[in-house]
């Protein structure tokens, strides 16, 4: 039964926010289709046009945000969103449309239209196939491509993903896909959040019925899973067009998917090498629904036509291991790593031999320039060995903090797509059971039967043995090829990958040299895995006390002093949280190997001048410095105990002045606690802290958005932290920009106020957040007293008076009590605001909540 084309009901409509003068109905080659196009609204000449095709069950209603946004930008895109036939409000022809028919159907009602250039089509789904089927049959139009939860290719003897294995089953398909909703009801459930009840009800509307539905069945049944499926012949078409294809494009991702995987934005990305992609945490299939697409598409198109900044000038370039190939014959020692029984230590020579027999080996092992290798090997040996010889070959190294716990760890491994892991045991488990990598090598013993039940392709020994007997030539990667995805500590949301180049890598390098002396002559002991690693780099011996990395506060005096003496160390660099461990351990025994050290680093979270006083009397002998950095940009600023002492307290933690070779300035924050103003010195202007250095990150992976954002400005890093800076130069840290309060009063900054609440007697730390709606904002300080009774969280009346006083002039709405701050996962350091902003929230709304 023929059911010709329709406008959707007027209530469907609204409850997208749809105009209806958008909705109208086209009649090609005798068939009718249904369209939204916002042409008709548009007040200006369009810049373009955008092209949007939905996948299986979807319409066009998808694709509502996208069309209102092109109307309403200084830049207006003309935005056709179709319903394909079949589906949504257009005919039901009861015809079998396969893949190559969608791409012709398309090509005509574009032709009808008059459609001209240049065109920008958008696809979701199996829409994705089919919009790129018609952007290469009409590269006279195209100016760009955008994809979102798509798949261009599927390998023949390649299972399909569960959800469509299920489907398409010959006993299910009908069932599920016609005669029952079945098929729709799971495509509506994979939103995050879940859908509103009106949006969803407009996804059904035009599959009421069994008939209206038969069209989702087709889809399903037109999916080419086998080598022999009508619709194979063009789908390879497709897939093999899409590598020529040389115009923008833009991968739009939601990785919770379980249907389009990462292995298909893996399969898009290697088509698409130029592609911009940003990977949107916590969406899913439906990415359109779960997060602003249309905002991103709009922010892309507007990126392409600003004119790329100038090239920077560049330093000479020393490769990272370089001092490596030069020491090669040295037999003095390079490391030493300390794990009890299992201690040893590696010259020079040996580690500059296992590091060229590795980067053989690997090479010999087919990992070519630019794979990603993720590596989950504690810091020590191993770990220095493979990093360098990654470097050495070109492969990009991965690396992700085990503190993130195993969602963090998975979320972030995944994001970066890598082809090999190289780890220990039950780093290899959870890499083959969560499916982080295809390859994965151990840099370890395993139990019997282990390597053969994870499928581990070698160990690190057999792939230096195969690099031994090698001859190939190797030569050094480009100075400008990504060269390592580091992983922030997900201190402010999900940790996000940062990509370096060998030549940033080689700058971080050169700024710890030339600012800390760092050297041959400088031995090096620290608690933390950057500086172990660039321990070889700069030519210092370097020495990994006996301690869990991921837990900070293992590192005790005894063990740090057994360092110290290990290698003759002149430089120590521990963590806040690993040096308040020393100090609670120490017991006066490890004076005398202490004394030698002349310089002391403690970074990655704020330091008190009480610790680091306490810190200096174990190192009597030592210049106390606390670097000012982040993954983005290693070492920012810096400051003595000396100049503390001197600047005194102010409203947030001094981190001192910019090391040689650091620009920074300050966005000043607006009424709303947004950085909006334009970069400046001035003093005493509160805002977001920008930096611009050669050591600043490259970008940000897989996330385009993110890094827009972080360098809208030209030459300039937006770091997420606020601050500001006072006469002599010094930069203050008032906290992050994510948890700024915007109250009634006006615009606060959380760090001066909890130094001031920890300054109270009794109170160990504090943590200042916001509850309510922005811009009404209530200030709520929450105390993890020295003495916890728990009793009620809320503060008894003579400490909350006290901390009320102590932040005089600031309207305190209530004072909480916990027994313990929760803090980051790498430094156990920084506060958790935002987890403790939900709890008080939760709590001040008479719930019971834990933190």
């Amino acid at each position: 039964m023929v059911t010709a084309a329709s406008t959707p009901p007027a209530d469907v409509l609204a409850a997208g926010g749809i105009d209806p003068r958008w909705s109208r109905v086209v009649r090609v080659g005798g068939r009718s289709w249904h369209l939204l196009d916002n042409g008709p609204t548009l007040d200006a000449e369009p810049v373009g046009t955008l092209l949007c095709v939905h996948g299986n069950p979807t319409w066009s209603f998808l694709w509502r945000r996208l069309v209102a946004a092109g109307a309403r930008t200084e830049r207006p895109w003309r935005v056709i969103a179709v319903d394909q036939l079949e589906m949504g409000f257009s005919e039901r022809t009861g015809e079998q449309h396969r893949l190559a028919d969608r791409v012709a159907e398309l090509g005509a009602l574009t032709d009808e239209l008059s459609l001209a250039g240049p065109v920008v089509t958008v696809g979701h789904d199996w829409g994705g196939v089919v919009s790129l089927g018609w952007a290469l049959d009409h590269p006279d139009l195209l100016a760009g491509i955008v994809l979102t939860n798509t798949a261009v290719h599927q390998s023949a003897d390649e299972p399909l993903p569960t959800a469509l294995r299920v489907a398409t089953a010959p006993g299910v398909l009908p069932v599920g896909t016609v005669t029952t909703p079945a098929f729709l009801e799971a495509t509506l459930a994979l939103a995050h959040p879940r859908l509103d009840a009106a949006v969803a009800d407009a996804y059904r509307a035009p599959y009421r019925t069994a008939e209206r539905r038969a069209g989702i069945g087709g889809f399903v049944t037109d999916i080419p899973a086998g080598p022999d499926h009508p619709s194979r012949p063009e789908l390879d078409r497709i897939a093999e067009g899409v590598s020529r294809l040389d115009v923008p494009a833009l991968l739009l991702w939601g990785p919770r998917d379980p249907v389009f995987s990462a292995r298909y934005l893996r399969d898009l990305r290697t088509r698409l090498p130029h592609a911009d992609v940003h990977r949107f945490e916590g969406a899913g299939h439906l990415v359109v629904e779960d997060a602003d697409v249309a905002g991103a598409v709009l922010r892309w198109l507007d990126a392409r036509d600003t004119p790329a900044r100038a090239v920077e000038a560049h330093e000479p370039f020393r490769a990272l291991g370089a001092t490596l190939v030069e020491r090669a014959e040295d037999e003095g020692t390079a490391l030493i790593e300390l794990a009890g029984p299992r201690s040893r230590r590696v010259t020079w020579a040996a580690l500059a031999a296992r590091t060229e027999q590795l980067a053989r080996g690997l090479a010999a092992s087919g990992v070519r320039p630019g794979d990603r290798v993720a590596l989950l090997v504690p810091p020590g040996a191993d770990l220095t060995a493979v990093l360098y010889a990654c470097l050495r070959l070109g492969a990009v190294v991965v690396v992700a903090d085990a503190g993130l716990g195993v969602q963090g760890l998975t979320r972030a491994v995944r994001a970066a797509e890598p082809t090999v892991v190289i780890g220990i045991e039950r780093a290899l488990v959870a890499a083959r059971w969560l499916r982080w990598a295809p390859t994965l090598v151990s840099a370890g013993p395993l139990r019997a039967g282990v390597a053969t039940a994870l499928g581990v392709s070698a160990s690190l020994d057999e792939l230096a043995a195969l690099g031994r007997e090698s001859t190939d030539d190797l030569p050094w990667p480009d100075a400008d090829a990504d060269a390592a995805i580091l992983f922030t500590s997900g201190s402010t949301g999900p940790a996000k990958g940062v990509a370096y180049t060998h030549r940033r890598l080689a700058a971080m390098r050169d700024v710890v040299a030339r600012t800390y002396g760092v050297g041959p002559d400088s031995p090096l002991v620290a608690a933390f895995a950057p500086f172990v690693l660039l321990g070889p780099a700069l030519g210092a011996t370097s020495a990994s006390p006996d301690m869990d990395v991921t837990a900070p506060g293992t590192l005790t005096a005894r063990a740090l002093a057994v360092a110290v003496r290990a290698v003759d160390a002149s430089v120590v660099f521990a963590s806040p949280a690993a040096l308040r461990s020393v100090v609670r351990t120490a017991d006066g025994s490890e004076l005398a190997a202490l004394a030698g050290v002349r310089l002391f680093l403690s970074a990655g979270a704020p330091v008190g001048v009480p610790l680091l006083e306490a810190a200096a009397a174990l190192l009597p002998a030592a210049e106390v410095h606390t670097p000012y950095g982040m993954t983005e940009a290693l070492v920012v600023a810096d400051v003595t105990l000396d100049e503390l002492r001197t600047a005194g307290s102010g409203d947030g933690v001094c981190v001192g002045r910019p090391v040689p070779g650091v620009r920074v300035t300050v966005s000043a924050l607006d009424a709303d606690g947004e950085a909006t103003g334009a970069p400046e010195q001035a003093v005493g202007v509160t805002g977001e802290v920008l930096v611009s250095a050669a050591h600043v990150k490259e970008r940000y992976d897989g996330l385009w958005l993110t890094q827009q954002e972080s360098a809208r400005d030209a030459g300039w890093h937006r770091t997420g932290d606020v601050g500001h800076l006072d006469g002599d130069g010094r930069l203050w840290i008032e906290g992050r920009l994510a948890h700024v309060l915007v109250t009634a009063d006006g615009v606060r900054t959380p760090v001066g106020l909890e130094q001031r609440a920890q300054s109270v007697a009794g109170v160990v730390s504090a943590a200042v957040v916001g509850v309510g709606p922005r811009g009404a904002q209530q200030v709520v300080v929450v105390l993890q007293p020295e003495v916890y009774s728990h009793g009620p969280v809320v503060a008894e009346p003579d400490l909350a008076a006290a901390v009320r006083a102590a932040l005089a002039g600031t309207d305190v709405a209530a004072v909480l009590v916990v027994e313990h701050l929760p803090t980051d996962v790498r430094h156990n350091s920084k506060i958790d605001r935002s987890r403790v902003a939900a709890w008080a929230e939760r709590v001040l709304s008479g719930e019971r909540a834990r933190l």
